[in-house]
């Protein structure tokens, strides 16, 4: 099959999270069971990251801006002339859509809030061809810009959901708000994530070592974007409750991830006010190895996310042998509870409860840690890769869509 994966924001530009790191997974992944797979996205400054070498990445020109080839996948880089936060504005893309899309079986749209979705769910409808649209839990919004948000939904989303032959969730919670805003249930596909582990594994003890945390101090993980929607607060009251209570046990806060909309002016300054400034560090975003060093030497993970429809990091964390703290409103949620990590309210007392449990609860440590083992092994990116092509095999068979410009004659 031909498949065209639309997304705002793909590899090298990892800075943006999960969706990058969701797309090349399952692109790769078809890619390797033999099909031909383009990624359409956009331009966040790709001739910066190849003049500076620094991630040993090529490209070339194509005539509809920069073009990589890696692992089976082709990625198209559409020029960037305006940006506000995550979201471009990318007028090439009608260009691209014009001159490609009749090339490919099947088109799948990850994320909503962006412009490039649109463009192509338009010239798909247009033409005939079925697409996957994957929210990626943007559905229901919850923090910034709800008013910008309300009015996609108006001039653009509705349409973009309406026109999808399916929808993807990766959670039942996620399903749920799909459904409560109107979204046929037919439509609706779940469909979890998977986790990448890497082929070698940092040596222990190399994350602490590079910030200074000493092998006695107790260690508390926080990795990903710095986001209201995340909770990083909740989770700052917590270690501070937490520190009060047990003064004579060293511990140490770690926030690794990108600031967004200041939020980490704010933490600090909630973090001396609570008392507990010299006990956090923020180190920024980290990756690769990096990344997966501080999974190692962290004695828990937590994600204390408001809503999350899956929750990556909090696989990556387990994957690594590291057990997690979620709340409740994480999709993940049901396949880590009580074998591979804790499920709490989204409430401070209740995470700060949860933490000291792990800490210092030595049985409870260890059997939550053996179990980490079995969870990664149910969450490996074969199975959602597999579901994908059985859904893609079946749309690209239906009869050819009547084209949307037929349907209004």
């Amino acid at each position: 099959m031909r498949i065209l994966n639309v997304t705002e924001t793909y590899a090298p530009f990892l800075e943006f999270g999960g969706p990058p790191v969701k797309v090349r997974a399952l692109s790769e992944g078809l890619a390797r069971r033999g099909h031909q797979v383009t990624v359409l996205t956009a331009d966040w400054g790709l001739e910066k990251r190849l003049q500076t070498q620094e991630e040993k990445i090529t490209a070339e020109r194509s005539p509809f801006g920069w073009r990589r080839t890696g692992n089976g996948v082709q990625a198209i880089y559409i020029p960037t002339w305006l940006r506000y936060r995550s979201v471009s504005w990318n007028p090439a893309v009608k260009r691209y859509c014009r001159a490609r899309l009749q090339n490919f079986d099947v088109v799948h749209i990850f994320g909503l809030y962006d412009l490039l979705g649109p463009a192509v769910a338009a010239a798909s409808r247009k033409g005939g061809l079925p697409y996957v649209l994957e929210p990626i839990g943007m559905f229901v919004p919850i923090v910034r810009s709800l008013l910008l948000k309300r009015m996609y939904h108006t001039i653009w989303g509705r349409r973009l959901l309406e026109g999808a032959s399916a929808v993807i969730v990766t959670s039942k919670q996620e399903g749920e708000e799909l459904a409560g805003g109107g979204i046929a249930h037919s439509k609706v596909l779940l469909r979890r994530n998977g986790v990448e582990v890497p082929a070698s594994w940092p040596t222990r003890g190399t994350f602490r070592k590079a910030h200074g945390i000493s092998p006695e101090e107790k260690l508390i993980l926080f990795l990903g974007r710095l986001s209201a929607k995340k909770s990083p607060d909740l989770l700052l009251r917590a270690f501070a409750e937490l520190s009060g209570r047990t003064a004579g046990i060293p511990m140490t806060l770690i926030f690794a991830g990108p600031d967004e909309s200041g939020e980490k002016a704010k933490l600090s300054e909630l973090a001396s006010q609570l008392g507990v400034r010299t006990k956090i560090q923020f180190v920024g975003p980290i990756f690769g190895e990096n990344k997966w060093a501080a999974y190692r030497d962290a004695d828990v993970f937590v994600l204390p996310s408001q809503n999350e429809n899956f929750g990556n990091t909090a696989a990556e964390a387990v994957a690594a042998g590291t057990p997690a703290i979620v709340t409740e409103r994480c999709g993940i949620a049901p396949l880590l509870a009580d074998e591979a990590g804790l499920v709490v309210p989204h409430d401070p007392a209740a995470l700060s409860g949860a933490i000291e449990r792990i800490l210092h609860e030595t049985e409870l440590r260890a059997r939550l840690a053996a179990g980490c083992a079995v969870v990664t092994s149910r969450l490996g990116w074969d199975e959602p890769v597999r579901e994908m092509e059985t859904l893609y095999t079946t749309l690209a068979s239906r009869p050819v869509m009547k084209a949307e410009s037929e349907q209004k004659e």
